[in-house]
Parts: structure tokens; sequence; C-alpha cells
């Protein structure tokens, strides 16, 4: 099969980010962005891996970018998270290391013992929140912030470390129902907004759905811990419990099967929340939803289940209502995004959907990069509209790296998309 013009697009994305010094020069040089793996430099990076791990580029532009992450001290401990500061760093030191196994050795150990003390450290504060009988935030647990992002890299890294099996120990736990101002709410609930603020709108909080943010990155995590082999008491058992909470909460739009975002407590007490047409994203929507649910499937050895979130993923990426909704091209929730998880779904795909599956990629590739738009005319539009945040979750970097797989039909060459707990 002949790769895609998308293809082409991404390629250019990446010469117009060839070097820090000749690119987005304000990127490099702020100290945030420096840190981002979602707004900057280290999704920049992760691009230049990618790319020289399939060939397709030189490893000289990754080693520049992954030196301007480290021209100064990282920020590590209480200030940082899994996309931000040290743990961003050494998810993009892990993947190069992956291909160049010598290389940056030292480093990465060092991040390795860094995201250990971290996620330990969080561990105590999320028991001592327990005993108290306090609810979770938000950032306790997600996947951005929280304990299942530190899960997502340990996972790959320490795969049978007592700190991977004590966080699963920890999102088990999460499953198991608490009372709220005198409702029984699943262990997840947070006291805050969907932002991880204090919102008068939600003025006893919500149970959050999302990958992202929510009880989907748990699933994701949990289920990908037992294909790796790594399981804790009450595992199987905690995937059934988020399971049913999803299915309790699904909607039939008419063209497949979609999620609320999030549910409230008057939500709750009716048993009842209307969900509108929404885009599928992978941050919130059915695109991230449906692969959790895909792997969670199988994971449990469930085809029927398996089959449902495949049929679901394959309406939600050809519901014209829902793309309408799509506004961006982005990884987190725009049409690249949804190309590079259509892409993986397939690969694990059953027979009956994974060609199905595959047939919707060149639309969704096409969305991103129309045939017969000039690929260097793109780049550089795209590049003028969005400085400087060429970044992984929204910028340019992350739409050049979700079409790198389903453009060329062959899987990443590194695992730079586990920090979204889709592989």
């Amino acid at each position: 099969m002949m790769p895609h013009p998308a293809l082409g697009f991404a390629r250019e994305i990446a010469d117009r980010l060839a070097y820090p010094a000749t690119s987005v020069g304000a990127v490099a040089a702020s100290d945030w962005r420096r840190q981002s793996l979602g707004h900057g430099v280290p999704g920049i990076a992760l691009l230049h891996i990618e790319l020289a791990a399939a060939d397709l580029g030189p490893w000289d532009r990754a080693h520049a970018w992954l030196s301007a992450t480290a021209g100064q001290p990282l920020t590590a401990g209480s200030d940082s998270h899994p996309f931000y500061g040290a743990p961003a760093v050494a998810h993009t030191l892990a993947c190069a290391a992956e291909r160049l196994p010598g290389a940056y050795r030292a480093a990465l150990d060092a991040l390795d013992r860094q995201m250990v003390t971290d996620a330990r450290r969080r561990l105590t504060a999320a028991e001592q929140r327990i005993e108290a009988g306090q609810l979770p935030a938000l950032a306790e647990f997600d996947a951005i912030r929280g304990l299942t992002g530190y899960g997502a890299y340990l996972l790959r890294r320490r795969p049978d470390g007592d700190i991977v099996r004590a966080i699963l120990d920890y999102l088990i736990q999460l499953t198991q129902p608490l009372t709220h101002r005198g409702e029984t709410v699943p262990g997840w609930w947070t006291a805050s907004g969907p932002s991880g603020r204090p919102d008068d709108r939600y003025p006893d909080g919500h149970a959050n759905t999302g990958v992202a943010h929510g009880i989907g990155g748990v699933l994701a995590l949990l289920a990908l811990a037992a294909q790796h082999g790594t399981m804790a008491a009450g595992h199987r058992e905690a995937i059934r419990s988020i399971l049913d909470w999803l299915d309790r909460w699904e909607v039939n739009t008419g063209q497949g099967p979609a999620w609320p975002y999030w549910v409230t407590l008057p939500a709750l007490r009716t048993d009842h929340l209307p969900v509108g047409p929404q885009r599928p994203s992978w941050c919130y929507g059915t695109a991230g939803l449906a692969r959790a649910q895909q792997l969670a499937a199988i994971t449990l050895g469930d085809r029927t289940r398996q089959l449902a979130a495949e049929h679901g993923l394959l309406a939600g990426l050809t519901d014209p209502k829902q793309l309408r909704t799509t506004t961006d091209n982005g990884l987190c929730h725009g049409f690249a995004g949804f190309a590079h998880i259509a892409a993986r779904a397939a690969s694990d795909a059953l027979p009956t959907t994974a060609g199905q599956l595959q047939a919707v990629l060149p639309a969704l590739l096409s969305a991103v990069h129309p045939p017969g738009r000039n690929p260097a005319t793109a780049a550089t539009v795209l590049l003028h509209t969005q400085e400087p945040d060429p970044g992984l979750l929204d910028g340019a970097s992350g739409i050049a790296l979700a079409l790198l797989a389903p453009a060329t039909s062959t899987p990443p060459r590194t695992s730079w998309d586990t920090c979204l707990l889709i592989a």
C-alpha cells in the first residue's frame, strides 16, 4: 500500500521544526515550554525520535531537541507531573532509548528513580486522603497529572516493580464506592469541576469519564497492565466495575454509543443525563473511551464487548453529527488523533471490524491533509497559525506524530503514545 499524502505533510512539519536554534525559538527559550510534554519541546523531540526510528529522519534532530530539554535543571517533585518537568522528559528519553539502548542511560536511570520517588510520595498522600475520608482530586489519579500517568510510565519501564503494583492497588481501591452528601458515589468522585478547581457550576462535584482526566484512563491502564501480566488483587473486578459504570451512562445516539464527559450529582439521582452530538476525542469522547473498552474487553476475553467497542469507535468516527463538532486536527481532540486511535484499534480488532477500521483511515487523513494540497504550504500555514505551541496535544508535532502510523500502514516504532494510555 502506498503511503497517504499526509505522510509528506508530517515530514514537512518535522522539517520546519528541525532544530531548536532555527525554528520556534520562543518555545525552546521558554522554561515552561522546555518541560511541557503537551505543549513544548519534549513533544517535538518525540516527533523526531519516531521519524528517526522509522528511518524517515536523522537522529541528530532528535538529539538536538532532547538537548534543549536538558539545558537547565528539570522541575521534579510536587511541582511536576507526567506531562511536565522531569516525568515529561523521562517519557521522551525512554522513547529514544528504545532504539538507542546505550544513549542517555545515566540520565534515564536518574529520572526513573525520580519517578519512583514521586509516585511513592503521591501514593502516601492518597493514603492519607483516604484515611481522612476525603474525596480525591483529579490530579491525584488522572493520566495527565496523576498516578495513572505515573503508572503508564512505570509499567513500561519497571513492569514487575513493586511500585507498579502499589499504583494498581491504589487504582483498584479507587473503584470502590464512597458516600458523599448522603449519596453513594463512585470512588473517583471529585469535589471540583472538570478543570480540577472549585467551580460554582459543580457545587456537588462530579465523576469524570474521560481518558485524560477521568476513569477512562484508569480503565485503560488496568487493561494494559493485565496484558503485560502485571496484576493486583481485585484487578479484573475493578475493570468490570468501571465497565458497568460506562454501561450505565451509555447513550445511543442513533449512530452508535456515546458517553457523557462527566456525571453530576443531580444526574446521579435521576439516573439520566442527555448526551447530544460531541466530538469523538481521545481526551473526552468516543474515540478514547471506545479504545479503553476495547483493551478491557481483550483483557477479559469478552469478544461481545470487544465487538461492541469496535463498532462504537467506527460509529463515532463516521457519524456526520459527531464529526461536525470537531473543529481542529490535533492529537488530543482532532482528526489526526482520531486516525491514530483508529489505526491502533484496528491492529487489535476482531477480523470483522479490523478492515472496517482501516477503511475509515483515508477519510480521516484527508480531513487533516486534503489530497492535492501542497504539503510544504500546509505545514507553513499550520506552524504560522499555531506558534508558539507546536506541541504534542494540540500542536503541529502531535498532528505529525499521529499521522505517521495511519499514513504508512505500519505500527509506531517507539512507545511514544503510551502516555495516552492507548497502547
